[in-house]
């Protein structure tokens, strides 16, 4: 007898696509991408906390260094190094974001950023796309178990476009773990659900 699985409610990024979290600036118009200096003795990775912490009131998350940003003219304050980081999250872990201080913008509108930010997202974007491309959810954006078309719809999310059926499945399928459970309880046929292929 085959194991079944009720399907998951669609969640509400669903058609929100690729997002940015953006911060208001204190001492200027408009908004950036959240960031800070450095305070001395302090490790990178727990600038990166205490920035989103500060300015979004996000937790818990753990971006990795996305690169470095050293062009001299980046910034009018001086000769400012930026170390990019980037993470790939649900909407619901931004839950807690301070909701007039931050906004989530689609990453073609971004909108109009101070020094080089627009460079950072656009690079940012083709990192993340590029990891997509070759692997099936990453992130883990969809939790241990999905079936195709759950992923599919998660990488077009990413990709910012549709990503035709067949070749999405033949591309996909030989990184992935049938686990002889099938879903039930939605409209047509049970669908088969899958875990990424351990390496």
């Amino acid at each position: 007898m085959p194991l079944t699985r009720t399907p998951q409610l669609p969640s509400r990024d669903d058609t929100l696509g690729l997002v940015v979290l953006e911060v208001r600036r204190a001492n200027g118009p408009g908004w950036a991408l959240p960031g800070t200096f450095l305070h001395e003795g302090e490790r990178l990775a727990d600038a990166v906390d205490r920035s989103l912490r500060v300015k979004a009131n996000v937790r818990g998350l753990r971006p990795r260094q996305l690169q470095v940003f050293d062009d001299p003219a980046r910034d009018d304050r001086g000769w400012v190094l930026s170390v990019a980081h980037v993470q790939v999250v649900r909407i619901d872990q931004l839950d807690s974001r301070f909701p007039e201080a931050t906004r989530l913008v689609p990453v073609a509108r971004a909108g109009r950023l101070p020094y080089d930010h627009a460079d950072i997202i656009v690079r940012a974007v083709e990192h993340i796309r590029s990891r997509y491309a070759d692997q099936p959810d990453p992130d883990g954006l969809l939790g241990e178990e999905f079936t195709l078309r759950e992923l599919r719809s998660a990488h077009e999310a990413v990709a910012g476009a549709p990503l035709q059926r067949d070749s999405f499945r033949r591309a996909m399928e030989p990184k992935l773990d049938a686990t002889g459970v099938t879903t039930s309880g939605s409209r047509g046929r049970p669908a088969e659900l899958f875990r990424r292929a351990q390496a």
